[in-house]
């Protein structure tokens, strides 16, 4: 069976509950549930979340060991984690950088991301489908 690990970064724990105007009204078990329905046969999905950055950075490094590929959301360290990006460098498999909502029609800082220097491909905009579309790739490339 091959991994996928499936990272969410801050305040995706309070996906369902926070700004659904932004983020919709599916909960980060939604997310993992789609992920999982859509892996091909073979895959499996491993989700994770944490409002730690070391955290997923453990995550990541871990990943080096047991995942094909990673499809993240990194929330606002986006914008700011040149560690998680590091990491990610370090990782040999296939990186999805995926965003719920559309980021370049926010605010100004959101535009700018550091993990997007290391994703093989990006996602915004596509509500949680983005995150699907992403397992999928994964799945097609790893």
């Amino acid at each position: 069976m091959k991994t996928i690990y499936l990272l969410n970064g801050p305040n995706l724990n309070l996906l369902g509950k926070r700004e659904p105007e932004i983020y919709g009204a599916e909960t980060l078990e939604d997310v993992a549930a789609l992920a999982q329905g859509v892996c091909a046969d073979g895959y499996e999905i491993v989700s994770l979340q944490s409002n730690h950055e070391g955290q997923l950075i453990d995550w990541i490094h871990d990943a080096r060991e047991r995942a094909c590929g990673i499809v993240i959301n990194p929330g606002a360290y986006t914008h700011t984690s040149i560690a998680i990006l590091d990491a990610l460098n370090a990782f040999e498999g296939p990186v999805m950088e995926v965003h719920i909502s559309q980021v370049h029609k926010r605010e100004p800082f959101r535009h700018h991301s550091y993990v997007s220097k290391r994703a093989d491909g990006v996602i915004a905009g596509l509500g949680i489908e983005g995150y699907a579309a992403a397992v999928r790739r994964i799945c097609q490339i790893a």
